[in-house]
């Protein structure tokens, strides 16, 4: 593979940070007015923590266009049902159930991102998880996926490379997620973590998984056969060595891995955005966000972001 020839691209998935916002800081954070501005000014001091420490050319805000595409409802019905506002909606359902105190914020968040640069870019019928995908794997040189997502492990490659920077347990203790930390967290390969979720399934998102498949099971049948392809070939063998219940699970859900394996999976074709690096920050940009921030009462955040991006 040739030498990258850009530096860091940084791709937030937004919402799962916002989100991790919000519910993480308190909504006693608040503008002159009344709003609660918890969430805006976390991912104002989340940006600049990452930007301080990994110093990225570029940075781009994912953005849900369509945090739950209709093509992947059509394929699974369950797909995200239980975070519908309406839940009585069923796969018909389109708005996602956000706390009233967050729905204000979100614009908000765009605006602060945009006044110093950072694009927010959404994709027709598609999730940020898709964006970032496709984002990615055009970007010449190393990428860092910011989410607290595990779907967008399957994005993890070395050779490119690509981690993920995985707040799970918080922006300022997050966990850079290479092939190795793939490896000794679920023993399997980043390429395999499709098959791999796919058969454990996800009721965060609705994925029922392969019945009395969990984590170990799917971790022992890909080290064994390499992919869903050659597990499945395998349970249709009477002479292979899978468990008998393990077998009948298999082949009864055929039909529903296959369904779930294409939710699962990102797609890198959603927008045709091409990522730039960061300009410098003008003085129009400095003031821009210094009085967006006295104006929603952002406290110190603002000016650690433009220290950080200099």
């Amino acid at each position: 593979m040739a030498s990258p020839t850009r530096g860091r691209l940084l791709l937030l998935d937004s919402a799962s940070l916002y989100f991790r916002a919000f519910y993480g800081i308190p909504d006693s954070f608040k503008a002159a007015d009344g709003t609660v501005v918890n969430a805006v000014r976390g991912i104002v001091d989340f940006v600049a923590t990452l930007a301080d420490r990994y110093e990225p050319e570029a940075i781009v805000a994912c953005w849900d266009d369509d945090w739950r595409p209709q093509w992947r409802v059509d394929l699974l019905p369950s797909y995200k049902t239980h975070r519908l506002a309406d839940p009585e909606a069923g796969p018909g359902g389109t708005a996602e159930e956000v706390p009233d105190a967050l729905s204000p914020q979100v614009p908000l968040i765009a605006e602060a991102l945009g006044l110093v640069g950072i694009p927010v870019v959404g994709a027709p019928h598609a999730e940020a998880d898709d964006v970032i995908a496709t984002l990615a794997g055009r970007w010449d040189g190393p990428v860092d996926v910011v989410t607290g997502d595990r779907d967008l492990f399957q994005l993890v490659d070395d050779a490119h490379p690509v981690r993920v920077l995985y707040t799970a347990r918080g922006v300022g203790n997050h966990d850079v997620v290479d092939a190795a930390w793939i490896r000794a967290k679920y023993d399997v390969e980043p390429q395999q973590y499709v098959d791999f979720a796919t058969m454990r399934g996800d009721t965060s998102d609705g994925i029922p998984g392969v019945k009395g498949i969990g984590e170990k099971t799917a971790a022992t049948l890909l080290n064994a056969f390499g992919d869903l392809d050659g597990i499945l070939a395998a349970a249709k063998d009477p002479s292979s060595d899978v468990k008998p219940r393990v077998r009948a699970s298999l082949v009864e859900s055929e039909d529903a891995i296959g369904v779930m394996r294409q939710v699962v999976t990102v797609r890198t074709d959603v927008t045709d955005v091409q990522v730039e690096p960061l300009a410098a920050l003008d003085d129009a940009a400095r003031h821009g966000l210094t009085a967006f921030g006295e104006q929603w009462s952002l406290g110190g955040a603002p000016e650690r972001l433009l220290s950080a991006l200099r």
